[in-house]
């Protein structure tokens, strides 16, 4: 029996090339490029503006069914494709997010792919990379010391410290810090208040530099930032505390995209790191927008499921940026769909062609919600091992059943050679111009009719449910003049409702928003649903008990 290497094993016995090559391959001159080492670079503003003018090539969404435990491989399915691309004679650039600590020490693991299908180097990308998430928490914490400052030196603002809505953040799931009181142990420490912590690819600040155009575009976003109200209610914004310049500073360098490698020593771009869940789940409109105008092809992931991560791309990222997707590919698994069809993990090893044929029913909805917005879809079945024939066949039976093809793949194992019919495939998609892409949704609409618009006709549920403070919030805002702005509904991945138990496609659920919050720096009103929380917890046994250096000083337990 062939001896399986893991994902870190793979990653570290690639031949690299030196990182100033990988920028050559797509026309970055040298001197346009800030190297961190041999193998990654920070990518300079002034090339970026350069490239402004140049056409743009076709920009491809991979989604995904709802998330398992079984796994459904979407970042390797990216990257993957963006290796299948060039294999099959196309310039394409692989975009994805940078890889939060808390998932790495905690459950999901890392953000780079897997098997033959990665972005190195994998260990620095996982970890502190080029300091880009430091950054974000340093600025955004920055904000948070300035607030309580200006109170404790006699508040000139008037600011009601019941109603400081900016909290503090940490890139790591720690529950304990959710809710904390702060400025403890007498006069000299300031004024006790109530606050929290959240995860740091929650923060308004990682929203923003993800968004923004350019330092300038950045800085006026920060400035915008509302971090609470005062005692007649009137907003207070970050740039009424003087912050928004030295902010802009410290994310001076971590505006700037990173571009690193594949295992195939083809370009990717890795900057940006929202949460799908509780942010907005894509990666940078600058290294987007950047790679359209330096490759035919730009293959971009947008996190968990489609009713997350596509929905955002789509309403936020796209109709903010002026994006227009050429196609869009739905990452499914066997064993995924044997859990949506009620299958338990330990028993997904057996063939069971019923749950498979009931599970689709999860992969069936996720197309359906992504032609809604005019973009044409192909799947991509990632291989797993013990994966029969039987239900393989099922699956490309509903696909084609629902008029779409589902392909095969097997980059996992093989790289760009398992994944290149799923590439000509793409290509083909895209080069039709069938594509009449559109958002979901009206700027015009009232904040609470777009939540529930995406509730009835992304989630299939019955209604959206509110407390009167919730929609008296929004109104208020509404009156304020940020009706116009687009929703980000911070939800359970784990399913279309708000039970994360409830798998499968279910219907006429009740979807309750508990919480908003406006992020007007962002450009987005945030809906918080259920029981999700913005900052995670680590589960039981943390991948963090496993992580270690060998003998050799060589990192292990990475995935």
């Amino acid at each position: 029996m062939a001896i399986v290497k893991s994902d870190i094993e793979i990653a570290r016995s690639a031949v690299k090339k030196p990182v100033l090559e990988i920028g050559a391959k797509i026309g970055i001159p040298p001197e346009h490029l800030a190297p961190y080492g041999h193998d990654k670079a920070k990518l300079s503003a002034e090339f970026i503006r350069s490239k402004r003018g140049a056409k743009d090539g076709k920009l491809i969404l991979v989604t995904a069914v709802s998330p398992t435990p079984a796994g459904e491989g979407k970042t390797t399915t990216t990257v993957g494709l963006g290796d299948g691309l060039n294999r099959i004679g196309k310039k394409a650039i692989v975009c994805i997010r940078e890889a939060s600590l808390g998932p790495c020490f905690g459950t999901k693991g890392g953000a780079a792919g897997g098997g033959y299908a990665q972005v190195i180097p994998m260990e620095d990308i996982n970890l502190h990379f080029t300091g880009d998430f430091h950054a974000i928490t340093s600025a955004h914490n920055l904000l948070a010391a300035m607030i309580d400052n200006h109170v404790y030196w006699g508040n000139e603002l008037n600011l009601d410290t019941r109603r400081i809505t900016w909290r503090r953040v940490m890139d790591m799931n720690d529950r304990a810090l959710r809710d904390i009181a702060s400025s403890l142990g007498g006069v000299a420490n300031g004024f006790p208040r109530e606050s929290g912590f959240d995860i740091t690819v929650a923060s308004e600040v990682m929203a923003i530099l993800c968004l923004a155009n350019d330092l300038k575009d950045l800085e006026q976003r920060l400035g915008e930032i509302i971090i609470g109200y005062r005692f007649n209610k009137t907003p207070v914004y970050a740039r009424d505390l003087k912050a928004d310049k030295a902010m802009a500073v410290l994310l001076k360098d971590a505006m700037q995209p990173n571009l690193v490698q594949t295992l195939e020593n083809n370009p990717a771009f890795v900057h940006g790191g929202p949460f799908a869940n509780i942010a907005h789940g894509c990666n940078s409109v600058v290294a987007t927008t950047t790679a359209l105008k330096l490759a035919d092809y730009v293959v971009t992931e947008a996190g968990f499921g489609a009713d997350l991560g596509a929905e955002k791309f789509f309403d936020i990222k796209c109709r903010k940026a002026g994006l227009k997707p050429a196609a869009a590919v739905i990452v499914a698994t066997v064993r995924a769909m044997k859990m949506h069809g009620g299958v338990a993990k330990e028993d997904l090893g057996q063939e069971n062609v019923a749950a498979v044929k009931s599970g689709c029913a999860n992969l069936g909805r996720h197309m359906e919600n992504v032609r809604q917005f005019g973009v044409p879809v192909v799947v991509a079945i990632n291989h797993f091992t013990a994966d029969t024939d039987a239900e393989i066949a099922a699956v490309k039976a509903f696909v084609a059943a629902h008029g779409a093809e589902a392909v095969l793949c097997r980059h996992w194992a093989q790289g760009s050679a398992g994944i290149e019919e799923l590439a000509n495939r793409v290509v083909a998609l895209a080069e039709s111009g069938s594509a009449q892409f559109s958002p979901l949704y009206e700027d015009e609409l009232s904040l609470f009719d777009k939540i529930e618009t995406i509730v009835k006709r992304i989630y299939r549920g019955a209604e959206a449910d509110a407390d009167t403070s919730v929609r008296e919030q929004l109104l208020q805002w509404e009156e304020a003049g940020y009706g116009n702005l687009p929703v980000c509904m911070a939800k359970t991945q784990y399913s279309f409702s708000t039970n994360p138990h409830l798998r499968g496609a279910p219907v006429n659920h009740v979807v309750h928003v508990r919480e908003v919050r406006l992020s007007a720096g962002a450009g987005f009103v945030v809906a918080i649903c259920g029981e999700i929380m913005t900052m995670p917890g680590l589960p039981k046994s943390p991948s963090a008990e496993r992580i270690h250096l060998n003998g050799d000083g060589l990192i292990e337990g990475l995935f």
